[in-house]
């Protein structure tokens, strides 16, 4: 295995986490959504993690497709406890942000390699983070 893929499943492995972890977390903040609002905003993050399923199971393949081990472990999570619709907004945010970073890091990466369908695939990625923390910032706006 070449340096280049070794650093390419590394920065997989990761996302993989990381999206294990979306799962999770989403699928939390479905369960604790309270109030007038539950059922829209429940279904917005039953659909995030759905997207997060979507998002490893895409992850995983490249993995295995490098001769990778999808890990077995999600990224470490905190709890806070704090289930206002504002603190979890918030807390998607701040895991949206570390997930685009993720996948710039894999982007630059498959540009070393001189991989174009990896870097089109995080291309790709980058676009849909973008644009969920476009929308969770104007869930969070007031007008």
């Amino acid at each position: 295995m070449s340096k280049n893929e070794k650093k390419i499943i590394e920065c997989l492995n990761k996302i993989f986490q990381s999206e294990m972890a979306g799962i999770v977390r989403y699928l939390h903040y479905s369960f604790m959504i309270m109030g007038h609002n539950r059922i829209p905003i429940q279904k917005w993050f039953r659909d995030q993690a759905s997207e997060s399923i979507a998002h490893t199971t895409a992850v995983g393949e490249w993995i295995t497709s490098y001769g990778g081990h999808p890990p077995v472990l999600a990224a470490k999570m905190e709890e806070s406890n704090k289930h206002g619709v504002d603190q979890i907004l918030n807390e998607s945010l701040t895991f949206e942000e570390e997930s685009l970073r993720l996948y710039h890091d894999l982007a630059k990466v498959a540009v070393e390699a001189g991989d174009i369908a990896l870097e089109e695939f995080a291309r790709g990625q980058i676009m849909e983070e973008t644009q969920h923390i476009f929308e969770v910032k104007k869930m969070l706006r007031k007008n």
